[in-house]
């Protein structure tokens, strides 16, 4: 029996789609650079650094995330727990960032650190809600087959999880994009997107311009890694 291979190019214009989500966003920076009159190298390194500023956030949020969600979304523990959250999540977020920016000062754990407030709430409540959705019938297929420790997290927590983990994933970043570019702003961080459009505010075609890459590089991100991620997610349950 032959193996069946998943073919991630369907067809010939599939790969070109993909070829071109991918280049248009570097050609639109070559571009905008060259119109704006500003160095490419000092504009690829704003981008970067708020880039990675999302990234660090994000892998912290969904860490601490889906540990909470495990351990908190049934039992005892979830009776107490999720009234918290609940709290946590509707306090103004925004109100913890003079607290931050007293401790950190304009530095990139400020920006991080509201950046995880942003962006972890979605994401756990999307992993606990997935997580009490869990057939009875699941789990009681891994208590009667004695899977426990790490065999437990990988052929069921893991699985369970990673569809809730990829849509609250998806809502977090949506936030924390909006969240990066005000943050840098109101910090006055001298770093990052958020000070590439505080320098030109007053220039309406390079602010436009700047949103229209930022837009781009939101599209070309969701189009090359989530959608795929959530489709294959998707598999992961059927399977």
């Amino acid at each position: 029996m032959r193996k069946k291979v998943m073919r991630v190019y369907r067809t010939k214009y599939h790969l070109l789609g993909t070829i071109l989500v991918i280049v248009v966003p570097f050609l639109f920076l070559l571009y905008f650079s060259r119109v704006s009159n500003i160095d490419t190298g000092v504009l690829f390194e704003n981008l970067v650094l708020s880039v990675g500023r999302i990234i660090v956030a994000y892998i912290i949020s969904a860490v601490l995330a889906w540990v909470l969600a495990v351990f908190f979304y049934r039992g005892k523990r979830a009776d107490y727990a999720l009234p918290v959250f609940d709290i946590l999540q509707s306090f103004p977020t925004s109100a913890t960032l003079p607290l931050a920016a007293l401790i950190w000062g304009k530095t990139n754990s400020t920006v991080i650190f509201f950046l995880v407030l942003t962006m972890i709430w979605p994401i756990l409540f999307s992993l606990i809600s997935a997580l009490k959705l869990v057939k009875h019938e699941w789990e009681e297929s891994v208590e009667i087959g004695g899977i426990t420790g790490w065999r437990y997290i990988k052929s069921f927590l893991i699985p369970v999880s990673f569809p809730a983990l990829v849509t609250g994933s998806i809502i977090g970043i949506g936030e924390g994009w909006e969240a990066l570019v005000a943050t840098e702003i109101i910090i006055g961080i001298q770093s990052g997107l958020g000070h590439f459009f505080e320098q030109f505010a007053t220039n309406t075609t390079l602010t436009a311009l700047g949103v229209l890459g930022f837009l781009l590089l939101i599209f070309s991100v969701n189009k090359i890694i989530w959608l795929p991620l959530l489709e294959r997610s998707h598999k992961m349950l059927e399977e």
